[in-house]
Order: C-alpha cells, then sequence, then structure tokens
C-alpha cells in the first residue's frame, strides 16, 4: 500500500534531508540538479508560488519525490512546474525508485485532480532528457484524463564520453581540431596555471572574481547577473562546495585570473555550469578553451566517465567532442 505525504513548507527539504538523495540514486534521474542540496537552495533563492513536494512511500520506504510548484505565468494561467524549472536547473524530472514509476505517477495525476492541490490551468515540465521515464507513462497517464499533453523539444547537452587516456581523447577529435587544440596548449606555457578553489574561506571572495568574468565575457551575461542571480550563485556554490561537488577553476596568467569555469563533478561526470573571462587582454592566449582542455584532462586523470557541456548547442562544444542529448518540454491543459 502507498502512502503519500504532501509538505507544502520549504521543511519538506530538511524533513527528508536523509532519505532524498539515497532515493535519487536509485532512480532512472539521477543528476545533480535532482539532488535535496540544490533543490533546497534553488526554493530558498528563486522559488515562487506555492510549494508541494509529494512524498510516496512503500511499507515505510520512500519510493517517490515529486517536487512541484504552482505559480502564474506570463499568460496569467497557474501552471505546475518542478522545483528548479526553469533558466538554472539542466536537467529535472520526478524521482521515483526504478520499477515504482508507474505508481508514483499515479500518486502524482490523482493528486492533482483532488481538492489538495492549487487550482491550476496548465502544466509545464522542463529540462527532461530524452530517455525519462516521464516522456512515456506520464504523458499517457495525462492524456487519459484529457488534459491534451504534449512533448515539443527543448534544447541540447552536448557531452563528451571521456576515454582512458588524454592521449586517447586527442585522437577522437577531427583532425584539424586537434592540432589547434594541441598548438593553444604548447603556447600557454610559461607563466600560466589552473588552480582550484578549495578552502571555504575563500569561496565567497573566488565567486566574486567568477561573477566579475562572467559578467566581463558578454553584454548578455552581464545581463543575466542580477543581484537576485547573484545571491543565488554564491548559495548554490556554496551548497555545492559543502557538498563536495564544486569545481571552481581559474586559469592564471602571471598570477592574474584570465579565465574561469564553474563546474559541477557528481556520480562520475564533471559539469560545466557556466564561464567567464576577459577577451580584451588575453585574447592571444585563447584562455577559455585552454582551461576547458586541461579540465577535460584533470576528468580523464580523475577517473571520470563523462565531460558534460549541460545546455546550448555553442560551437566551441562540438569542437571538444561533443554530442548531443535531447531535452524535452512537457505540457499540458485542463
Amino acid at each position: 500500500m502507498m502512502r503519500t505525504d504532501v509538505y507544502t513548507t520549504p521543511e519538506a527539504f530538511e524533513r527528508l534531508a536523509g532519505e532524498w538523495n539515497a532515493l535519487l540514486k536509485r532512480s532512472a534521474s539521477n543528476t545533480l540538479f535532482l539532488t535535496r542540496e540544490w533543490q533546497q537552495t534553488w526554493w530558498r533563492e528563486l522559488g515562487d508560488g506555492e510549494l508541494r513536494v509529494l512524498a510516496m512511500r512503500e511499507d515505510g520506504a520512500l519510493v517517490g519525490i515529486a517536487p512541484l510548484f504552482f505559480a502564474t505565468n506570463a499568460l496569467g494561467a497557474v501552471e505546475v512546474a518542478l522545483v528548479g524549472c526553469k533558466e538554472v536547473s539542466d536537467y529535472l524530472d520526478f524521482i521515483f525508485a526504478r520499477g515504482c514509476e508507474p505508481a508514483c505517477f499515479r500518486v502524482v495525476v490523482d493528486f492533482l485532480k483532488s481538492s489538495d492541490a492549487p487550482a491550476w490551468q496548465a502544466i509545464s515540465l522542463c529540462n527532461l532528457i530524452e530517455t525519462s521515464p516521464t516522456l512515456g507513462v506520464f504523458v499517457e497517464l495525462l492524456n487519459a484524463e484529457g488534459w491534451r499533453a504534449q512533448v515539443v523539444f527543448e534544447d541540447v547537452c552536448p557531452v563528451i564520453a571521456l576515454p582512458d587516456t588524454f592521449d586517447a581523447y586527442l585522437a577522437m577529435l577531427d583532425g584539424k581540431e586537434r592540432r589547434e587544440l594541441q598548438r593553444k596548449l604548447r603556447r600557454a606555457s610559461g607563466d600560466v596555471a589552473v588552480t582550484f578553489t578549495t578552502d571555504a574561506a575563500t569561496l565567497a571572495r573566488d565567486m566574486d572574481d567568477f561573477i566579475a568574468l562572467m559578467k566581463a565575457s558578454s553584454p548578455n551575461k552581464a545581463a543575466f547577473m542580477t543581484p537576485r542571480m547573484t545571491c543565488f550563485f554564491h548559495a548554490i556554490a556554496r551548497a555545492m562546495f559543502e557538498a563536495g561537488w564544486l569545481q571552481l577553476a581559474f586559469l592564471e596568467v602571471e598570477r592574474v585570473r584570465a579565465a574561469a569555469y564553474m563546474n559541477f563533478v557528481y556520480e562520475g561526470a564533471v559539469m560545466v555550469y557556466n564561464s567567464g573571462l576577459r577577451p580584451e587582454k588575453y585574447a592571444y592566449l585563447s584562455p577559455g578553451q585552454v582551461l576547458i582542455a586541461r579540465l577535460i584532462q584533470k576528468a580523464i586523470q580523475d577517473g571520470c566517465r563523462e565531460f558534460d557541456f549541460l545546455q546550448g548547442n555553442e560551437e566551441y562544444k562540438y569542437k571538444f567532442g561533443g554530442r548531443d542529448v535531447k531535452l524535452y518540454t512537457l505540457s499540458a491543459r485542463r
């Protein structure tokens, strides 16, 4: 018999903290963006509307979490979305133990039909990976209710499947790209170093440096980094650092920080979250590309299986060997 608890306050994240990530590792959607640390920080810093976290249990064991919220969209309709959606969480989904998905999806549908759910007009679940069970079973259940579900392509995440050595990685690249990368790596010698944030006491200062580099990269990134987003980046960096998942890396030229990457390392994958550089002064060194190459090399040395560029089809990701993983949005209307 499945029992469902519905949490309506952020206390849910603390109440489920001891079980949340263990369930995530038993699910088909094991990604850093669904960890309790990420979800709790996102909701605290960027969440809006009414929170509803469904926790499903069989014989006392947690088998499902549906982290939902209800908020008014740009069209004035109350929309059901996943905590983390959208803009800064690259992969999202429900968190259901493998084999329990059909029963858990049924619980979600029954909840949405009940008076316990806030009145809503639309569903929009973003950033669902192409292999997600949600794109099959849940769509069928929504359509059976007459809620007109549809799945629409949203974006891609170029991913490198890493080999055992850096030489083998270079051999995977197109010949022209390989020679160009090797040339850039040779040129970036001398007083050039890659450093990492390893001290909690320097994290806030290092994040200030990272955000400054990010804003210097392009007008779009500068506009994106609003005061609220700045607070989120500091908060999520702290949460990821404390969990052991943050990789904040800088390329220094004569001890001056010329480029930076804010990455996450989780379950054998390095995820490239955002970057910054000073293009006007150090363009001759291609600091961003040199730093990425060194981080790929480190990922291989550390035994990582994937180097994930996350959302966006920027050309450089394919030059480094990225192959697309597709993401979809599931939408429905009453």
